[in-house]
């Protein structure tokens, strides 16, 4: 071994005078050590020199040490598997000589170093560290057995899998049981390390531990009320795990573990407290809660709506006595990414505006900005899926104290009552029903509440409420609330705005067309939002904006409201970069304006269609430099093309044919033969639903393309990517049409997969319903093609149409059954209650359609005969039999 290395004095300084410098708060200084660090990385021993700073320069300050390890850490990250031998020997035995270094700095950065080392797949190379750790436990040294355990502690995170796996023999067998002794050792920090080691290993059932389960659970429940709040932590959330995979073991001592949760909810650490609450929310998901829990609700649910209580700490950070800050310029740290929700082509249902799907932004996220989860939170989210477990049982419960909370003086109590009212609305509505008459008033004018804090979670619980209050008269919940709404988008404080923009919009999903009355108000306000808000809240007003035309679709189309909406938005467009990443929302906000408007949004297009072809074409120029010269081209964002692509459909699906002379004067379907190859699945989604939009708007441009984008199509017919595969699907159903009986050519590109798919188990109903439309668009232009198949997907396809509105696709689709079924009567005979029940969806086909209905019925009845036909219809439900009889006299 080399372990003879001495530094250079010369080079010694020059070092530690670059750790100095890099720890400067000048970034131009940074980059230049950044780039001379880089530069020492040629010389092999440079590593030999930060190890040495680590751990022998003792003269040297602790930070600088540390820091030079930490520049170790990260060689060894980039480039471990180039040191030279002697090196990484080096490094390997003075982390291990050093791992008990008297400064806990030095001692957790001399861990860290170790287990990046071994997470590089070194664990295997280096197999004196685990035997060496754990002999190091025994250290009488407190130093060297709390570094030991601390770098143990930090592989155990890092590296479980590899733990658990044949590679190293299985060195778990040897560590768990002696982790499981150090439960009870004389030191906090000891015993603290010795359960969060174990802890890592409960989620995956690790056999070791399994095989120890009964010491492990034994021991924990001895750490029970131990003094220190790191360990009570760590128990706490070995609970919460073993909840979710070792139930049967908790079972036994179930009513002891509850109560002893119900404490440490209430731990005066509030990371003890938010570790146990966690407890509810795991418990929540087990069959058994309802039965193990009834007899604690009385305890439990006072303890989780204290929780919901603003802290003190929380206040200050919020802000909480800063009541009118809409003057103060956004901090764009604060901003959280967004998310596009890119097009996805659906079916509309019976009974239903809009998809199902729709709720799933509704969560408890009143306040995103303080560190994401804490107590509050978690308590609320507790008592939200609690209430969907025990239902209005739960509300004996929270009643009597609601009235108390709800009228205190004290505003955070009162806050809090507001949002133990929102909380628990999903899983309570029912029993809810006979207060709300008075409750939403009183919420109404808990909107001007002169607490910012107040008025904001009231905006969030009415918005939980907007389903009821929609389902009433206008003039007596939905106007008042409307109006206190639009005043609070207004509020002088930001996070009030924030929350009514957010309310207003579920409220616009939930109220659709019953807005219309009121548009003008609406817009009013929202144009004015536009000159008031700082860019965070501007992001929001965007998608209240869209949300309003989702939600009054062309009742939007008006001179008067066009005159009023559409001046700011495009203000803002001319305002933004190419660059911006604001161009997000408010392409996705104009995406839903222009399928509203319609021709309404004429005067605006051209400009718009022009800015979304750049924008691909960019985004598609930089893709390609990056690709041939990856170091001097950085990846493009890809969002760009995507959000320009769903905006190029929104007009096309609101401009219908008038899109045709701008697609005639730009190179777009160029541009989206190479998007629809694309290696990044969303961008492919939403060039297919622009070619489905483009084929219907103006086919004569497509259609010398059609050679070229069907054998595209066909490969992205694959189910596990699910929005894809939709929207593959249903752009070939709308290119059929169009193509007519010249669809020929390309059925066998795709009939194979899409039988194949609508024949698939746990299919989502969307994508079955898109690809049954499809299926019978390619038998209506080409039945002689697809009708010696219809044996093989009849009857799926008969049960996925059966509950969509009757429209366009559906008639299309059905048009192609029948002619299928006169070339190939016998495709159908197994199936055919399947076929009657889908005929009897219909709420009005058109005549010719009917007829065709009425031949089928009577040819196969004719078939049967009376007798046999009569033993047949017998099978059916009374709704069918009826309708039939009355439709079609059969």
């Amino acid at each position: 071994m080399e372990c003879e290395w001495k530094p250079d004095e010369q080079g010694l300084q020059q070092i530690l005078q670059l750790l100095k410098e890099s720890q400067s708060p000048d970034t131009s200084t940074q980059r230049s050590v950044q780039q001379r660090l880089e530069q020492l990385n040629q010389y092999p021993d440079f590593n030999n020199y930060l190890i040495f700073v680590l751990t022998k320069l003792k003269s040297e300050d602790e930070p600088t040490r540390s820091l030079s390890g930490l520049i170790l850490k990260n060689n060894v990250k980039a480039h471990y598997q180039n040191f030279p031998n002697g090196v990484s020997e080096f490094i390997k035995s003075e982390c291990l000589q050093n791992i008990g270094d008297a400064s806990p700095l030095i001692r957790a950065t001399v861990g860290i170093l170790i287990t990046t080392i071994a997470s590089k797949g070194e664990l295997q190379n280096w197999p004196e560290l685990l035997p060496k750790l754990c002999q190091l436990l025994d250290s009488e040294d407190y130093n060297t057995c709390e570094g030991a355990f601390g770098a143990l502690q930090k592989i155990c995170e890092d590296s479980a899998e590899i733990l658990d796996s044949d590679l190293l023999d299985r060195p778990l067998n040897i560590m768990i049981p002696k982790f499981l002794q150090f439960f009870k050792h004389s030191s906090p920090k000891i015993r603290s390390h010795a359960i969060a080691c174990v802890n890592q290993f409960i989620i995956s059932r690790t056999q070791a531990l399994m095989l120890h389960i009964d010491p492990f659970i034994e021991n924990l429940f001895a750490l029970a009320t131990d003094e220190e709040p790191e360990v009570r932590k760590n128990v706490c959330r070995a609970l919460v795990m073993l909840l979710e995979v070792r139930l049967d073991r908790l079972l036994p001592h179930m009513h002891n573990i509850i109560e002893y949760m119900l404490q440490r909810t209430q731990d005066q650490d509030e990371n003890v407290a938010l570790e146990a609450c966690e407890f509810w929310l795991t418990l929540a998901e087990q069959p058994v809660c309802k039965d193990v829990l009834c007899g604690h609700l009385s305890q439990l649910i006072p303890v989780l709506i204290n929780g919901m209580k603003y802290s003190e700490i929380d206040i200050i950070l919020l802000k909480g006595d800063i009541e009118e800050d809409e003057a103060i310029p956004d901090n764009d740290q604060d901003i959280r990414p967004r998310f596009h929700r890119s097009r996805t082509v659906a079916q509309q249902h019976e009974g239903d505006g809009i998809g199902e799907d729709d709720d799933e932004d509704d969560e408890l996220d009143d306040d995103d900005t303080i560190s994401d989860w804490n107590l509050r939170k978690c308590s609320a989210a507790a008592l939200d899926v609690l209430a969907n477990v025990f239902r209005d049982d739960l509300l004996l419960h929270i009643l009597p104290l609601l009235k108390e909370l709800l009228f205190h003086r004290e505003w955070v109590v009162k806050e809090s009552g507001i949002l133990v009212l929102g909380a628990i609305a999903e899983g309570c509505m029912q029993g809810m029903i006979p207060y709300l008459p008075e409750l939403i008033p009183h919420l109404v004018q808990c909107l001007s509440d002169k607490k910012a804090l107040v008025r904001s979670i009231t905006c969030w619980t009415l918005s939980r409420y907007a389903h009821w209050v929609v389902s009433q008269p206008p003039d007596i919940y939905l106007k008042p609330l409307m109006t206190e709404l639009l005043k609070r988008i207004l509020d002088s404080n930001k996070r009030v705005q924030e929350a009514a923009c957010s309310a207003f919009a579920t409220l616009e999903e939930e109220a659709c067309t019953e807005l219309v009355p009121y548009l003008a108000f609406i817009l009013d306000t929202l144009v004015f939002a536009f000159s008031k808000y700082q860019h965070k809240n501007l992001l929001i007003l965007y998608d209240a904006i869209g949300t309003l035309a989702d939600s009054v679709g062309h009742h939007l189309n008006k001179p008067e409201y066009i005159q009023m909406l559409m001046p700011p938005l495009i203000q803002k467009w001319n305002q933004l970069k190419d660059e911006d990443k604001d161009l997000f929302p408010l392409l996705e906000c104009l995406s839903s304006v222009a399928t509203a408007l319609q021709s309404g949004f004429l005067p605006y297009c051209e400009p718009v269609y022009q800015r979304c072809v750049n924008l691909v074409q960019k985004t598609l120029a930089q893709a390609m430099l990056h690709q041939s010269q990856p170091d001097q081209y950085e990846a493009p964002d890809k969002d760009f093309m995507i959000v320009a692509l769903d905006l190029l459909s929104g007009l096309a699906e609101g401009l219908g044919g008038t899109i045709e002379q701008l697609v005639a004067r730009s190179n777009i379907l160029t541009l989206l033969y190479q998007c629809m190859q694309d290696k990044m699945p969303e961008v492919r989604q939403s060039s297919f639903a622009l070619l489905g939009d483009l084929t219907k708007a103006c086919f004569q441009h497509v259609k010398p393309c059609i050679a070229d984008f069907m054998p595209i199509l066909g490969t992205n017919l694959n189910p596990e990517l699910i929005s894809v595969c939709n929207n593959a699907t249903w752009a070939i159903g709308e290119i059929s049409i169009q193509m007519g009986p010249e669809m020929q050519p390309y059925i066998a590109m795709v009939l194979h997969q899409l039988v194949e798919i609508i024949n698939r188990p746990n299919t989502p109903k969307t994508l079955l319903e898109n690809t049954a439309i499809t299926i019978g668009r390619l038998g209506y232009v080409c039945p002689q093609e697809v009708a010696p198949m219809l044996q093989q997907f009849i009857r799926p396809w008969c049960t996925s149409l059966r509950n969509i509105r009757d429209n366009e696709e559906k008639d299309s689709a059905f048009r192609g059954i029948c002619t299928m079924i006169s070339v190939n009567p016998g495709g159908v005979v197994q199936d055919f209650i399947f076929f009657c029940d889908a005929v009897a969806s219909w709420v009005n086909p058109k005549d010719d359609l009917r007829d065709m209905f009425y031949k089928i019925l009577h040819g196969f009845k004719n078939q049967v005969g009376e007798e046999n036909w009569r033993r047949f219809s017998d099978q059916f439900p009374l709704p069918l039999k009826e309708r039939l009889a009355t439709f079609y006299g059969v």
